[in-house]
């Protein structure tokens, strides 16, 4: 076998078999039973929630949940927008960068605060190390917001009938402590062994074997790095991201950075069988994610491993695949591989250039993006998901004439009309987006260096990363403009919190409900044929909604360039 393919399914199987274990451990933490770091973070916990006055027993409703994580995010939000205007004056920054203009703070802080981290800036010159860090600690808690709401989810189908969802602060505070600062530590002390930097100090100052007298950037990004993949985040604390040599070193970061990003999507999976005590139910989920990842994973590494057919009619060897925008020390297939991981878990980092990619590989980055539930964010995944099964439960039961039914409760129309509002939102925000942009020449036309179809695509694939909280650029087009920062600024605001607050709104009137025990006519939603009743609700929303706008991209420049 390929020893690239080999790669690759190691990288896969070396994710999987943890994260059934990690799914058990964390379904185990947020159902309060003992486990074997209780005794170092309780403590912690306590001092936290002593110094700020919260009462992590107190229950909340699914309204004070959202409550909760909206004004704690519009608080980090102020903060960051601050740091980002007055970095150059401020402490840590060494190497004197400036300040940011309001429009890129204001798209900076927001996307951070998002979870998704789409970067106008490179990390090298537009932001100091205090800003590094207070954009690390975001991509903690972002990533713990994400996870908490995911929390409340969980508690809602837990009990009977209940208005109790349990404490968001508590949740919170759980998901940081007990689970993303206990792995981030070993993945950053990993990278750090291999060469990743983890240092205050400024530009280092070397001289080359050619002899020419160079400035390397470096700065604390072990650190960093290691909770950008842990938490979904994405941001590159360089401008290449991890396709930076320092940033990602060698083949063993790159494996490590790629089951870092994948183990807690993995894990949150198999957490809901465990907490609910349904494991069929979380196969069945987990299953139906991996088909879909498949499905697009294997064609992109197909894609790449076999080169671009027109350099090699100029007489290019093309044995290594299409190694345009990509490292030599990772490869084709393990690129393409990266490409649809990142995409499908809205991480939005990237070891090559998503620009350089095949047409029919960015087609299926932004199909990964625009379906945007194949395992997900750190706890988003798992909310997106809700969404498709609310909407194939409620197809199913019109199919066979019975009142739609999920988990003892009954589906009706106050939920049906906030699951299609939040399935339809998403395409809304890409499309309209797109849509005027490409109307408007000054704003889109004039910021492409890529004409054509594909410059299409850069603007669809914009406004697709930010609606999905990926992060990940078709780095072609020129974005640092006011109308890219402050439109897909509104973006990533809109997309963020309205995905969260529908699923929990759902889960909560669900919760408040008279609980149905299950009988000989009750749809089962653990079994296969159900799962692929979701896949196809899925897959259906997504070729309505985005199959006219791929067109006039990644599939006209396709038969463009690929059918002479």
């Amino acid at each position: 076998m390929n020893t690239e393919i080999t790669g690759i399914i190691a990288m896969f199987l070396i994710t999987l078999v943890p994260a059934i274990f990690l799914g058990k451990y964390i379904a185990n933490v947020y159902g309060y039973k003992k486990t074997f770091l209780d005794g170092i973070f309780q403590p912690v916990e306590k001092l936290i929630f002593k110094i700020s006055g919260i009462d992590p027993n107190r229950q909340m409703n699914w309204k004070q949940n959202m409550f909760a994580m909206l004004t704690i995010n519009l608080v980090w939000g102020i903060i960051a927008f601050f740091i980002l205007l007055n970095q150059s004056w401020l402490p840590l920054n060494p190497d004197g960068n400036p300040n940011m203009s309001p429009d890129l703070a204001f798209n900076t802080a927001i996307s951070f605060l998002v979870n998704c981290n789409l970067q106008h800036y490179s990390g090298e010159t537009g932001v100091s190390y205090l800003s590094q860090l207070y954009l690390m600690f975001l991509q903690f808690v972002t990533a713990a917001t994400g996870m908490a709401a995911m929390a409340v989810l969980f508690k809602a189908f837990k009990d009977k009938t209940t208005t109790e969802l349990g404490n968001f602060y508590d949740f919170f505070t759980r998901s940081i402590t007990r689970v993303l600062i206990p792995i981030s530590i070993v993945v950053a002390f990993i990278l750090a062994a291999n060469g990743t930097p983890m240092t205050f100090e400024g530009k280092d100052h070397i001289t080359t074997l050619e002899g020419q007298k160079i400035d390397v950037s470096r700065g604390p990004a072990a650190a960093f790095v290691a909770i950008k993949h842990l938490g979904t985040n994405g941001g590159g604390f360089f401008g290449a991201n991890s396709a930076h040599p320092l940033e990602n070193p060698n083949y063993l970061t790159n494996m490590t950075e790629m089951v870092a990003q994948m183990i807690i999507p993995f894990a949150l999976v198999f957490a809901l069988g465990f907490y609910l005590k349904k494991r069929k139910l979380s196969w069945i989920i987990f299953s139906v994610m991996t088909i879909g990842f498949l499905a697009l994973a294997i064609p992109n590494i197909i894609n790449e491993m076999n080169g671009n057919p027109l350099i090699t009619q100029m007489g290019a060897d093309h044995l290594l695949g299409a190694m345009e925008g990509k490292e030599i020390r990772f490869g084709s297939a393990a690129s393409g591989y990266w490409s649809i991981a990142t995409t499908v878990i809205s991480t939005g980092s990237v070891n090559a250039m998503h620009d350089s990619t095949m047409p029919l590989s960015g087609m299926n980055q932004l199909l990964a993006m625009m379906i945007n539930c194949f395992y997900g964010g750190c706890g988003v995944g798992i909310l997106n998901y809700f969404i498709f099964i609310i909407l194939a439960v409620f197809i199913s039961g019109l199919m066979v004439g019975r009142t739609p039914e999920f988990m003892g409760k009954k589906i009706e129309a106050k939920e049906m009309k906030i699951a299609m509002i939040v399935a339809l939102f998403h395409p809304f925000l890409i499309l309209v987006g797109t849509a005027l942009t490409a109307y408007l020449p000054d704003f889109g036309a004039k910021t492409l260096n890529n004409p054509g179809f594909h410059g299409f695509s850069e603007m669809l694939y914009e406004f697709t990363s930010s609606s999905a909280n990926n992060g990940s650029g078709f780095e072609g087009l020129g974005d640092n403009t006011p109308w890219w920062n402050i439109s897909t600024g509104i973006v990533l605001l809109l997309s963020r919190f309205i995905p969260i607050i529908g699923p929990i709104a759902i889960a909560g009137l669900l919760a408040q409900k008279k609980y149905i025990p299950e009988s000989a006519g009750t749809l089962k939603t653990d079994t296969v044929t159900f799962g692929f009743m979701t896949l196809a609700v899925i897959l259906l929303i997504a070729a309505l909604s985005f199959f006219p706008a791929l067109t006039l991209g990644p599939i006209a420049e396709q038969i463009q360039y690929f059918s002479k």
